[in-house]
């Protein structure tokens, strides 16, 4: 499967995300000849290499001699519905301007029939959202990814006044995405590239495991001290390991903090809490931390939805003042449970496979813990049992 990544560290825009595809081997041919299928006239997209600080990029510019300045949802609708484009492209299409549509109309308390698309409705827009749905299909990408995406803070002029950055739009566009604070007084996120990533990107987060295969370099139009690129990663999603062991690979949060003045007896309770929020694993290591005083490490391991709860747990329930975070990957095995009968009654059993055979199973405690009291025999003879029962069950 191949796969994308949209590393946005100043940011992104329609024509970042279009610029890096064509620097990763889209041609501009190949998009004018897609874009004609929109029966649209009135623009001419051009594209150019440029150096931004230092790195090679490809820019792309979309001139227009439009006359019209705004246009309802249901023109733009109109055009693509009636284009001649592939039916797949013409819905996500159709899908990323209702939700620009959407969004337009909470903000200004309208119905969405009734919203005006103004610097959004413009051809520039519609040339930036097809044109990147086109390089999609002709790269064959068929997941994608991306970065937390950078949000600078100041002021834009708008066609209904000075607005605040980021602006509401791309605000409402990236609600459920990870953000990070910038000291930019510019726009680095356009609603346009908030709209086109949100529809296009499952996830956001770590660079996905892939055998990179191109990478690309979108310029947006700032001059900045880093480089103002988007990087476009492309390759095959690792199948190797995967064709061998039923790995899971996940993007979770880490959350660690030391601690040296607490009573010992809170530590069971506070796992139990943890455990309850939706922490995947809880470790307590004993350290040893300045003048030598014994400590103990409190290792969490949670996914980024849950982190900000576990923080609020850590600082509410224990005695440290910091807490560090980090993320990691972790690939886990595919886990499944049966039931497997004994002569004290049944167990469940959990297990993953290895090809066509089970491999680490393990009896869960509680059932044999009850079965041993139930019958009053050790439950190291329940274990037993299993080991010679359920391998062969399983």
């Amino acid at each position: 499967m191949r796969i994308a990544y949209f590393d946005c560290p100043t940011g992104v825009s329609g024509d970042m995300l279009l610029g890096a595809m064509l620097d990763c081997g889209v041609s501009i041919k190949e998009i004018r000849a897609g874009l004609a299928l929109l029966h649209i006239e009135g623009y001419e997209i051009q594209e150019k290499r440029v150096i931004k600080s230092g790195l090679a990029s490809t820019q792309v510019e979309v001139l227009v001699q439009d006359k019209v300045k705004e246009r309802r949802l249901t023109e733009i609708i109109a055009i693509v519905s009636e284009s001649q484009l592939p039916e797949d492209i013409k819905e996500k299409a159709i899908e990323i301007f209702q939700r620009i549509g959407l969004v337009e109309a909470n903000i200004h308390g309208l119905e969405i029939g009734k919203v005006h698309l103004h610097e959004l409705g413009g051809l520039d827009t519609i040339i930036d959202v097809v044109g990147v749905l086109l390089s999609m299909q002709i790269l064959e990408i068929e997941e994608a990814f991306a970065s937390p995406l950078p949000l600078g803070r100041g002021q834009i002029q708008s066609a209904h006044g000075i607005i605040p950055l980021p602006a509401p739009a791309t605000l409402a566009l990236l609600e459920g995405v990870p953000i990070i604070g910038s000291e930019s007084k510019d726009e680095l996120v356009t609603p346009t590239g908030a709209a086109l990533l949100t529809g296009l990107v499952q996830e956001f987060g770590m660079i996905p495991s892939m055998r990179l295969q191109k990478t690309g370099y979108g310029a947006g139009r700032r001059d900045t001290p880093a480089p103002n690129v988007l990087r476009l990663l492309i390759g095959e999603k690792s199948e190797t390991i995967r064709s061998k062991y039923p790995y899971q690979v996940e993007n979770l949060t880490c959350l660690e903090c030391n601690i040296d003045n607490m009573n010992p007896e809170i530590y069971s309770y506070l796992s139990e809490c943890l455990f309850s929020a939706g922490a995947l694993d809880v470790s307590l290591t004993p350290i040893y931390m300045k003048k030598n005083r014994p400590g103990t490490l409190i290792t969490v391991l949670c996914t980024d939805e849950i982190a900000e709860t576990v923080l609020d747990i850590l600082f509410s329930e224990t005695t440290t003042l910091g807490v560090r975070r980090n993320s990691m990957t972790r690939y886990s095995l595919e886990r499944h449970v049966t039931q497997v009968s004994t002569p004290y009654g049944m167990v469940s059993v959990k297990f993953s496979h290895k090809g066509d055979r089970s491999w680490k199973y393990a009896p869960e405690y509680e059932d044999c813990r009850r079965l041993a009291l139930e019958h009053h025999v050790p439950i190291a003879r329940v274990r037993y049992l299993l080991e010679k029962i359920g391998a062969t069950n399983i």
